[in-house]
C-alpha cells in the first residue's frame, strides 16, 4: 500500500474556543483485568496462560480513558498462537461517541505485552460538533467540499486532547475523504490526511 499523502502540516487555529484538556487517566490496575479476563464471556475467553498478574498488569499500565475512569463494563478476549498470544480490551464510557478498543500482543516466553492497534471512540459524543467546527472553520472550505465528519478516535498520552477526525463522502469509513489531525485544547487543526 502507498503512504498516506499529507495535505498540510502546517497547523491552523480556528476561531472556536478550545475545551478543557481531557483528565486522561489509566483507572485499572492488574486486579482488576485479572477479574475483567476470569469473567470474559468473548467466544473462547481468555486462555489461562494470559490469566497471570504480569500479563495483567503490562494491560492495565496502557490501558487509558478519555475521562481517567472506568468502563461501566470491560470486555476482554483473548486467542493465543505458537510463539505470541492477542489480547482485546474495550470498553464504551456513558455518553461516548462509540467505544474504545485496544490489541495488544503478548510474546509467550518473555509475556511481554505490546499495544499493536487502537481504535479510541469513548470520547463524548457531544465533541462531534465541536470538531467539525474547528475543522470547518480552520480549513479551506474546497477540501471538505462533500464530506461529513463520520466519527473521530482520540489519542493517547501524551496527545492529550488531540482526536483524528474522519470526514468522509459516502459517510462510510472506506469512503474517499480526508483525516483531519484536530487539538480540540488549542482549537487547531495539526494536520490533514488523504487516507
Amino acid at each position: 500500500p502507498s503512504p498516506t499523502a499529507v495535505i498540510t502540516a502546517s497547523p491552523t487555529s480556528s476561531p472556536t474556543p478550545p475545551i478543557a484538556p481531557p483528565t486522561t487517566g489509566r483507572p485499572y490496575d492488574a486486579d482488576d483485568l485479572l477479574v475483567a479476563m476470569r469473567a470474559s464471556r468473548r467466544p473462547g475467553g481468555v486462555p489461562d496462560e494470559l490469566e497471570v498478574p504480569a500479563i495483567a498488569a503490562g494491560l492495565a499500565a496502557q490501558l487509558w480513558t478519555w475521562s481517567g475512569d472506568p468502563y461501566p463494563t470491560l470486555v476482554v478476549g483473548g486467542s493465543c498462537g505458537p510463539q505470541r498470544c492477542t489480547v482485546e480490551v474495550s470498553g464504551a464510557p456513558s455518553g461516548a461517541a462509540g467505544a474504545d478498543l485496544y490489541v495488544y500482543s503478548v510474546a509467550r516466553d518473555t509475556r511481554q505485552v505490546v499495544i499493536e492497534g487502537t481504535d479510541l471512540r469513548g470520547y463524548p459524543a457531544v465533541l462531534d460538533p465541536i470538531i467539525d467546527r474547528v475543522v470547518r472553520d480552520a480549513l479551506d472550505p474546497a477540501l471538505l467540499d462533500g464530506l461529513i465528519l463520520t466519527g473521530a478516535a482520540w489519542q493517547l498520552p501524551p496527545a492529550t486532547g488531540q482526536l483524528l477526525a474522519a470526514y468522509r463522502s459516502g459517510g462510510e469509513e472506506g469512503s474517499p475523504g480526508l483525516d483531519v489531525l484536530v487539538d480540540l485544547t488549542t482549537g487547531a487543526v495539526l494536520e490533514v490526511r488523504a487516507p
